[in-house]
């Protein structure tokens, strides 16, 4: 039954699969299959989603009943967090000046672009976190501008800047000599020059040394880094510093990505060198400064690569098919290319054999030297500190002394009769004040070089010191009193064989030839024996006297004055603004009687008060101290009063009894100072002593600030102070004779006169102004931007340039230098000391440590200035103490100081 049933199954079916094929078609069965398929797989769907919705209803029924209700704060958040992100606005003014914000506001937005976005998208599509980067740097440049707004630039670019740059040459000249003196001392050695000059600094900075981050690029870095923080914990608001992450963000960009590229270009000589040829490109080249830059280099490179050019030079002009009168010019040019690679192999081959001999020493091995007349030599200011030299060292210094003090005696004495003459013709009678005047000072010269007591002493005939004696004892003194004697003292350093013929074979004749660039042609034309030679020439000299007060008043009754300054005030005359300050003024003579007047003097006369009686009596030097002066902001009424105080305990301690009575002379010039008329001030009738023209200055010489050592009657002379202390350090001339430099300072100061007379300084005031007006630093800006994005794309760092390219920009921005030396400074200072110095600032910026040392400096008397009430001076004295060279210099400190302790 039950196959017949199996079977019955199978023949059923299969009649219906036939009958349904031929019905419906072959296809049919597909899609009966697809109408099942996506029947089931709705019912599984719609099981799904029923199961969902059941679930959360039966969670959220569970979650209601066992879970505490979520606080308003966080529904609020999760609120806040599904809105959309609300557009961040930031005010695009920075200083206020639309043409600085334009270009400043450009240098952020390419600054996030090139150093944060970058890499940021990749993380980020969310630009609200650029927008705080943005915005914070935004805040600080704010805080920068207005603190800068509020300082006067005036002092820091007219003092502080001029005294770094000073400094920083005076320890680059130190390291020089003291490379100079070691006699194994590679010259190309140019790590040991760099240590040598750290050395340097730190024993005249005594309390920081830059070595560190000048040549150690992880230290500079970390020191970077660290200054950054500090300025932005100074600029930006509380909140937003202390957002670490941000900080972080902002301190890199400044350190890592504007600063530091800064500095690197800034300190790259090549680029310097670039900027030098760049600065005086209207001028053109000159052939004999050249041809001085070979003769005197000491860099194997640079000579090289001027050889190499010039072979090169010569291979193209050879290969050249010239005719007619061009070969003769062709010629011309291969003679000059063939005698500069003769000029530099020689200089080289000498160079590397050691044996370079100084150009002096060189012409010192001349058959014949020019001859300069001891006439021409008298009256030239640079030929005349050699033979000074040359005088004091065989003891012939008090006949040249003389001879320069008649010499300014004849021209006073000329100068006054001709002053009395005029006002005699006016009615005005001051005969026997002018004679009595001139009679002592004649008096003076006597004594000091003519009488039994001078020291040293000119020996003279006694017929002539017989004539001269009753000439002072009974007739007026007149301009020609010491002629006799003075061609005497001529004739004797002429014709002495100690003096003037032994001077010609003196080393010192050849430095002066060569100060006076005489070595090659002679300026001067002159016989042998000084036949011919004039006896007086040009006023070149000074006198040595200060004189007396001739006064008839007693110190005994000079010790009863009182006075002190009552009042000051401001007076303006001619347009020239200046305080004046009325002194009080009590005597009591000898019957018991008082006479009170007021005596009114400015700053001025107070100073050349005290120069007189502190050359005069040199143990005043010591006692009395004159308040300082200031160049900027000397009216304001706080000043004006704290230097009344000043003055008044000056007084006071001038008139001290005992002061009095060691000084008795003192009195007299005291005298003169306080009387009711006008003061006479006493640089223009006599100048000093001449022991004061070889005093050496007082000022320690390693004192780490160079401008303390300036004369205080510069100080308020803006363009002679800071000429005069450049010169000082370019030239050398501290370590050179005083007179020499005092001749410079008096030039210098008739110089600035005649350019532009008492608006001096109010010109470099405004020229200052100008410097800092916002279309000036708008210029910085843009340079600024142009120069890190070019086309506002980020420039990449410049591939090093060939060192024969470099080497020959080195020689030509020498070569400029000496090429824009004027002629008059060589006539003041004398070409080879000149030439020299011009040299030395030359060759002080080749070397990358020491600039960027420099610009670290600059950057530090920078924010010094800007944050003057915050201690930034300790601050980087604590940045730079991790320095060996730092611990070691306080470490010998300590050990030296400690045998003076226990003696004590």
């Amino acid at each position: 039954m039950i196959p017949e049933a199996n079977l019955t199954i199978w023949g059923w079916g299969s009649l219906g699969i036939v009958l349904f094929l031929i019905t419906f078609g072959p296809f049919a069965i597909f899609y009966f299959a697809f109408y099942v398929s996506c029947f089931v797989g709705g019912g599984f769907i719609v099981t799904i989603l029923f199961g969902k919705i059941t679930s959360e209803k039966y969670l959220e029924k569970c979650e209601h009943s066992f879970l505490t209700p979520l606080s308003p704060g966080i529904q609020k958040c999760l609120e806040e967090m599904k809105r959309e992100a609300k557009p961040i606005r930031i005010d695009r003014r920075v200083t206020g000046a639309s043409i600085i914000d334009e270009p400043l506001q450009q240098v952020m937005q390419f600054s996030l672009r090139d150093y944060v976005q970058y890499w940021y998208y990749t993380l980020s599509e969310d630009e609200s976190f650029l927008l705080e980067i943005r915005q914070t740097i935004q805040n600080a440049l704010v805080q920068f501008s207005t603190r800068s707004k509020e300082i006067d630039w005036q002092p820091y670019f007219t003092t502080r800047l001029v005294d770094d740059f000073a400094t920083h040459l005076r320890v680059f000249r130190k390291a020089q000599q003291r490379i100079s003196e070691k006699e194994d001392q590679k010259k190309d050695s140019t790590e040991d020059f760099v240590d040598t000059f750290f050395d340097v600094e730190v024993e005249m900075e005594k309390i920081v040394c830059r070595d560190l981050v000048c040549t150690s690029s992880k230290d500079e870095e970390g020191f970077l880094k660290d200054l950054c923080e500090v300025l932005l914990y100074l600029l930006l608001p509380p909140g937003e510093f202390q957002n670490k992450i941000m900080r972080y963000f902002v301190r890199e960009i400044l350190s890592q990505g504007i600063i530091l590229p800064l500095i690197n270009q800034l300190s790259d000589p090549d680029y310097i060198n670039q900027y030098i040829i760049w600065m005086i490109r209207d001028s053109n080249c000159n052939y004999e400064a050249f041809m001085n830059v070979i003769k005197l280099s000491d860099n194997i490179g640079e000579l090289e690569a001027v050889r190499d050019k010039s072979v090169e030079e010569l291979q193209y002009l050879r290969s050249l098919d010239t005719g007619g009168e061009d070969i003769n010019t062709t010629k011309n040019q291969i003679n000059s290319l063939l005698f500069v690679k003769k000029v530099c192999e020689t200089r080289i081959q000498r160079l590397q054999s050691g044996k370079d001999i100084d150009t002096v020493k060189l012409a010192a091995s001349f058959g014949k030297l020019c001859t300069v007349p001891l006439d021409k030599i008298l009256v030239d200011n640079v030929a005349l500190q050699f033979f000074m030299d040359f005088m004091q060292h065989t003891g012939g210094q008090a006949h040249l002394f003389f001879w320069l003090t008649v010499e300014g005696y004849r021209v006073t004495a000329q100068q006054q009769l001709e002053v009395l003459r005029s006002r005699q013709k006016d009615g005005k009678h001051q005969t026997n004040q002018t004679k009595g005047l001139l009679r002592a000072a004649a008096v003076g010269i006597y004594e000091q070089y003519l009488s039994e007591k001078a020291s040293p002493r000119v020996h003279i005939e006694d017929y002539l010191l017989t004539r001269l004696e009753n000439v002072l004892n009974h007739d007026d003194p007149t301009p020609e009193i010491f002629d006799d004697i003075q061609r005497k003292v001529y004739d004797m350093m002429l014709r002495d064989e100690k003096f003037y013929p032994s001077f010609r074979h003196n080393p010192l004749y050849i430095r002066m030839l060569a100060e006076l660039d005489m070595l090659k042609e002679p300026s001067f034309r002159g016989s042998d024996d000084g036949d011919g030679e004039s006896f007086n020439g040009s006023p070149t000299g000074s006198i040595n006297l200060s004189l007396d007060d001739l006064s008839s008043v007693s110190s005994d009754d000079l010790v009863q004055f009182n006075a002190f300054i009552s009042e000051t005030g401001v007076c303006n005359e001619h347009g020239k603004t200046y305080a004046l300050y009325a002194i009080t003024v009590q005597r009591r003579n000898l019957e018991g009687m008082e006479d009170m007047w007021k005596t009114y003097r400015r700053y001025s006369d107070f100073h050349d008060f005290h120069m007189r009686i502190t050359e005069q009596f040199e143990n005043l030097a010591t006692l009395l101290r004159l308040p300082g002066k200031k160049t900027f902001n000397n009216m304001d009424k706080e000043f004006l009063e704290k230097r009344k105080n000043d003055l008044n305990a000056y007084l006071q301690l001038l008139l001290n009894p005992d002061m009095l009575k060691a000084c008795p002379t003192l009195a007299h010039c005291v005298f003169e100072f306080l009387e009711n008329k006008a003061y006479n001030k006493g640089k223009g009738d006599f100048a000093r002593k001449p022991p004061t023209l070889l005093a050496k200055s007082d000022a320690d010489p390693e004192h780490c600030r160079v401008s303390a050592q300036l004369d205080d009657n510069v100080d308020d002379n803006i363009p002679l102070r800071v000429m005069l202390l450049l010169m000082d350090e370019v030239f050398d001339l501290k370590e050179r004779n005083q007179w020499l430099r005092r001749q410079i300072t008096s030039l210098l100061q008739q110089l600035i006169r005649a350019t532009y007379g008492d608006t001096i300084n109010r010109k470099i005031v405004d020229h200052v102004e100008s410097m800092t007006s916002p279309d000036q630093v708008a210029d910085y800006v843009k340079h600024f931007r142009d120069s890190f994005w070019p086309n506002g794309i980020l420039a990449e760092s410049p591939p090093l340039r060939d060192r024969s390219i470099r080497m020959r920009t080195r020689v030509a921005a020498k070569t400029k230098l000496l090429e824009i030396m004027p002629d008059e400074l060589k006539h003041i200072i004398g070409a080879d000391t000149a030439r020299k110095g011009i040299l030395r600032v030359f060759e002080m910026f080749q070397h990358n440590q020491l600039n960027r040392r420099l610009v670290y400096v600059f950057l530090e008397g920078f924010l010094e200035t800007l944050f003057s009430q915050y201690k930034f001076r300790e601050l980087f004295n604590k940045l730079h103490s991790r320095s060996e060279r730092m611990q070691k210099y306080k470490q010998r400190l300590q050990s030296s100081q400690a045998p003076s302790l226990q003696k004590r």
